[in-house]
């Protein structure tokens, strides 16, 4: 769009052109503007209006401070406290500084008292939560400690490789076997405990706290100790024990013997004369 301007020899010297962007069309048009050159903006046009200044004009204000005041604002110091490189120091700051419990440098550049974090450390209050956990889940799968005892490494009469075992399930019948493996894993600890069924070498992997395991017991201790952690070398035909069921079958008559004995002193004294006698001992007619 062009726009036609009147041009006299009175005005011709006044008056200047220039392009300006048309709001409305992809054009330019011809302005006409004084001749004097004056800045882009205009210093203070509401205060020369009489007007109070805009949201926008209040903006532009505060961003370009240099166009209102006449003069190109020189950049100030950044006095700011994270710039500073000296705090600055007030009697409030110096009263922190001898305050417990505050942090005297970020105190003294806010000027207000910055507490040090009063959440305890954790590796001061607990620096083995692992250790703590599977302590804690022993005493709930093992109760009374037995199997922990039975298994734990500063105990003299441990179970140790090389001694036949018989473990006692919930569901199943019992396995006796040599161990040749103990992996300790805190919960997770199992024995490797190998036997024959039908002339077969069975070996078989059991978790200590599993709920299904009733009992370990320890049938037979090695005659020496073992100068290696897993005996793997009894599966050869040269050092393999075969089955140990005799063994077991003489360790469970003697636990019997042992406790119908200890139960017959715990038994109280006969039946006094008179008394109900037991069945099938009269005389037979």
């Amino acid at each position: 769009m062009s726009a036609a301007i009147p041009c006299t020899r009175a005005t011709a010297s006044r008056v200047a052109f220039r392009t300006a962007r048309c709001k409305r069309f992809s054009s330019t048009e011809t302005v006409a503007v004084t001749a004097s050159p004056e800045p882009a903006i205009m210093s203070r046009p509401a205060e020369k209006e009489g007007r109070p200044l805009r949201f926008t004009e209040k903006v532009h204000k505060a961003l370009y401070p240099q166009f209102y005041s006449g003069k190109r604002a020189v950049p100030k110091e950044d006095t700011r406290f994270w710039a500073s490189k000296r705090p600055i120091r007030t009697k409030l700051s110096e009263e922190l500084h001898t305050e417990k419990g505050v942090i005297p440098r970020l105190s003294a550049r806010l000027n207000i008292p910055v507490f040090a974090p009063s959440a305890p450390n954790i590796k001061k209050t607990c620096p083995n939560p692992i250790a703590v956990v599977r302590a804690s889940q022993a005493s709930i799968l093992d109760p009374t400690g037995a199997r922990t005892r039975l298994f734990a490494k500063d105990n003299p009469e441990c179970a140790r490789v090389g001694d036949i075992l018989l473990v006692r399930q919930r569901t199943g019948d019992p396995f006796a076997g040599v161990c040749i493996n103990i992996r300790r894993r805190g919960t997770d600890t199992a024995i490797l405990l190998r036997g024959q069924l039908t002339r077969v070498g069975v070996e078989m992997w059991y978790k200590i706290y599993s709920p299904l395991v009733e009992g370990i017991e320890v049938v037979q201790r090695a005659a020496k100790r073992a100068r290696r952690a897993r005996l793997t070398y009894m599966r050869t035909v040269k050092h393999d024990k075969g089955s140990v069921e005799n063994v077991v079958r003489m360790y469970l008559r003697q636990k019997q013997a042992l406790g119908t004995s200890e139960g017959g002193k715990k038994k109280g004294a006969p039946p006094a004369m008179g008394g109900k006698k037991g069945k099938g001992r009269g005389k037979k007619r």
